[in-house]
Order: structure tokens, then sequence, then C-alpha cells
């Protein structure tokens, strides 16, 4: 009787244990299956020169890659969430194969300086997922993001209109190209379409990453009576903000921000100088880009064009008066509904 009750308990015993080795073995099994797909929805993204720190246009990138990243739980490095920083246009294909040698899912990169870069490799690695942003590419694995630049910048130009009061205003470029000349010709067009007496004096730094340059060239502007400077130049733009808080002291100038609300970096003793800031959906757009990965709905081979209509450009409030908001609703709401048209180069300026 004794003999056969510890045959039973015996056999309970293996039974406990190998239903625990097998729970365990299934634990192992899904949590490889998490790691891998995690893997498999992994993104990095690849600045154009100025760095995620430009305040700017990479900026807002890597906000909305790491915002995705952290609501979807993952970690910052491989089989996560990353980037690549440029500091000059040779570090671009070096960049882009690094993560591709990491083996990141989904690659952006951000800017239409990284076409060439972008289109080789996806020639090469057509199993990996590239996004361009601000051009084209025509490749399967290829989704291109371009935005409606000169809307945004005709509101700017309708806000510099409608606050300026020496009637002289200025533009700062960081380098001519088809992405900047939307941002030129918007602004134009738009103070031309409330007062054609304005004067527009347009520059260009011929880099995005040249604080220096930006800050000689305001100066130079300010010291021309111009009071409001619109500057679509990435790191070079945060040089129009220094110059602008120097000559604060002397006389009220503005600012016009870029890509991202840049109300933080009109920020001195006595208030702020940012007037407003035309918004560009870049971190909205990296953040929907990498979600579709996760629904396996990548739109490799497509263009997606986003502007005010699509709410994928914008205008801040900013430190506009009742007459201007007022002025900026209206020619909003014209060019929504199609009765106005922005151009989007300065050569069809009439």
């Amino acid at each position: 009787m004794k003999l056969g009750r510890k045959f039973s308990l015996i056999a309970v015993l293996m039974m406990v244990g190998i239903g625990l080795t097998a729970c365990g073995s299934n634990q192992s099994k899904s949590g490889n299956k998490n790691n891998s797909s995690k893997s498999n929805i992994s993104a990095a993204l690849v600045t154009d020169v100025g760095g995620v720190d430009d305040k700017s246009f990479n900026q807002s990138g890597w906000e909305g890659l790491e915002k995705w990243g952290k609501k979807n739980g993952l970690k910052k490095g491989v089989n996560g969430y990353n980037y690549a920083q440029s500091n000059s246009d040779a570090d671009f294909a070096p960049n882009i194969n690094k993560l591709i040698q990491a083996k990141y899912k989904t690659i952006f990169g951000t800017g239409y300086k990284l076409v060439s870069a972008i289109k080789n490799a996806a020639k090469a690695n057509p199993k990996t997922n590239f996004v361009i942003i601000d051009d084209v590419i025509k490749a399967n694995n290829v989704a291109s993001v371009t935005f409606k630049d000169n809307e945004a910048a005709f509101l700017a130009g309708v806000a510099a209109a409608e606050t300026t009061k020496t009637k002289k205003v200025g533009f700062i470029g960081g380098q001519r190209g088809l992405v900047i000349d939307r941002f030129e010709a918007g602004y134009r067009q738009g103070v031309a379409a409330v007062d054609k007496s304005i004067k527009v004096d347009v520059k260009y730094a011929d880099s995005f990453a040249k604080p220096d340059v930006g800050q000689a060239l305001a100066k130079a502007m300010f010291n021309n009576d111009e009071d409001i400077i619109y500057q679509a130049s990435g790191g070079t733009g945060s040089g129009v903000f220094s110059a602008a808080k120097n000559e604060i002291k002397k006389k009220k100038v503005w600012v016009i921000g870029v890509d991202r609300d840049q109300e933080d970096e009109g920020n001195y003793s006595g208030g702020n100088l940012t007037l407003t800031s035309t918004l560009k959906g870049v971190g909205t757009v990296v953040e929907k880009m990498a979600t579709s990965v996760q629904k396996n709905k990548f739109p490799g081979g497509k263009v997606s064009t986003y502007g005010l209509k699509e709410k994928g450009v914008d205008l801040t409030k900013g430190h506009l008066n009742s007459d201007a908001l007022k002025a900026v609703e209206n020619y909003r709401k014209q060019i929504i509904d199609g009765k106005i048209k922005v151009v989007e180069r300065p050569s069809q300026l009439k």
C-alpha cells in the first residue's frame, strides 16, 4: 500500500515537471517571436546636414520616429529605432549602408539631398523599406513624401505683410533647389497678395548648417530696415534668430520660423521675437510611415503629398495680431477651396 502511494506521488511530480517544462518552452518561443516581431518593424532615420537638433526639419523627423518607437515599446538601437547623423553630403551613403547592415526594416531619408543615396540603396536592397522625404523616387520599395511648402509659405507672406511697419521684409534660404524654391515663391506671392508695394529681399546662405552665415545675412537685412525675416534654412536659421536678438535691443524686429514651431528660438530677456512659424508635418509622416509597416501597408512605389487641405502644412498663431490672423484665415480658406493657386517657382511669379 505504501509502495503504491510512493509510485503515485512520483508519477504526479513527473507530470507537473513535464507541464512546467512545456510552459517554460512556450514562454521562450513566445519571447523569441516577440523579439522577432519587433525586429521586423525596426526603423531608422538618416539626417540631412544639420542633425537631429537643428530645431527644424531633421529634428521634426527624429521627434516623430522617437514618438513612434516609445509608443511601441521599442528601445533606441538595433531592433528598435535610431538615427544616423550626416555632417556632410559625403556621409549619406555610408550612413544608409550602416543602417542596412544593422538590418533596420525601414530607413528614412530626411531631405531631397539624399535622393541619389536612397535610390542606389533601394535598388541594391529590395527587401528593405525606404522613405524619401521632400522628393520622389520611383521604386517598389520606396515611399515618396512631398509637401506643399509653398502653401504654408504663402500664409507666412500674408502674416509678414500684415505686420511689417517698414514695408521691407526678408527671406533667407538654405540652398537653392526645388524645395526651397517653394518656400521663396509662396512667401513672395503671399506678401504681394496683401500689398504689392512691400519689398521682399531674398538671400541664400548656400548651406543648411552655417549659423554664422545666417547671422551675417540677417544683420545686413536688419541694417537695411527690413523688420521681418522668414528663414527656410535648417540649422543656418539659428543664426537668423541670433541676429534678431541683437537687433531687438535697438528696434522691433521679427523672425518667422520654419518646419516646426520655433517659438522657443525667439525667446529673449524682454519677450519673444518669433512672429509665427510655418509647420511641416515631417514628424507626423515619419510616425505614419513606420506604423504602416507594422500593419503590412507600407506604400512602396507611391507618392504622398501633404498641403493645407491634408493638414500636412500650416502656420502657427504665434504673435500675430487679430487683423493678421483674420487675413491668414481668409487666404487659407481660398487656397483650400482652390480659389488661389500658389506657385512653386519664383520664376512663376508675375
